[in-house]
């Protein structure tokens, strides 16, 4: 049977994760030579291995796996480059400080609706394959087809990657058969037309707080 992962894309998230994106930048060049397969299968199965080694974790805590992913998963993506893109025009519309509260809020969105997504294999024996990076819109964009078979049931995501100075990292996700990038950039342009940046501050916070409850 064929299944992806039931993620409500559009789903609340936990409070700002001003910390973990601050972590990101600590990961300096380590992985700037690993190739984008191997980036991507490096980031998903380690925090995979995390979630299945913690009781809370494999018991479902959704606090505790999502913290696992702003730890484990966090510093392999590039959410801020997320962010500018999923705005378009809003993005250059907002003041620095704007552009700071929707990077840490959209940044927690993402990290929890990947955390979801996430959970369904913890206490599962789920097999991975990965497919050889194929080139994207330029040299320095990449997107890696992943396969998971988990419990009889098979689930497609993709990851796309941009190369920079600290090497690649994942700055969109592909699940549900859509690009986080596009399911957001209709929704964000909605209210930012409506009610303005602050709108889409309010927006964020007000799911992120309500997940957080």
């Amino acid at each position: 049977m064929n299944r992806q992962f039931p993620t409500a894309i559009i789903a609340p998230a936990i409070a700002p994760v001003t910390v973990a994106i601050a972590a990101v930048a600590m990961i300096g060049t380590a992985h700037a030579q690993t190739s984008p397969d191997k980036l991507v299968q490096t980031a998903v199965e380690g925090v995979i291995a995390k979630i299945k080694a913690d009781p809370e974790t494999r018991s479902g805590d959704l606090a505790k796996i999502t913290a696992v992913v702003q730890r484990e998963f966090l510093p392999y993506t590039d959410f801020g480059r997320t962010t500018r893109l999923a705005l378009g025009n809003a993005w250059k519309q907002a003041t620095p400080e704007q552009q700071k509260t929707l990077q840490e809020q959209f940044t927690a969105l993402l990290v929890r609706s990947y955390a979801v997504s996430l959970s369904q294999l913890r206490d599962q024996s789920p097999k991975f394959t990965y497919k050889p990076a194929k080139a994207g819109s330029s040299a320095n964009d990449s997107v890696v087809a992943t396969r998971v078979l988990n419990n009889g049931d098979e689930m497609l995501i993709d990851y796309r990657l941009q190369r920079g100075n600290d090497g690649w990292k994942i700055y969109d996700i592909n699940m549900m058969g859509a690009w986080l990038i596009e399911v957001y950039r209709k929704q964000f342009a909605d209210i930012v037309a409506r009610d303005g940046v602050d709108g889409l501050i309010k927006y964020l916070t007000n799911h992120n707080a309500r997940a957080a409850a």
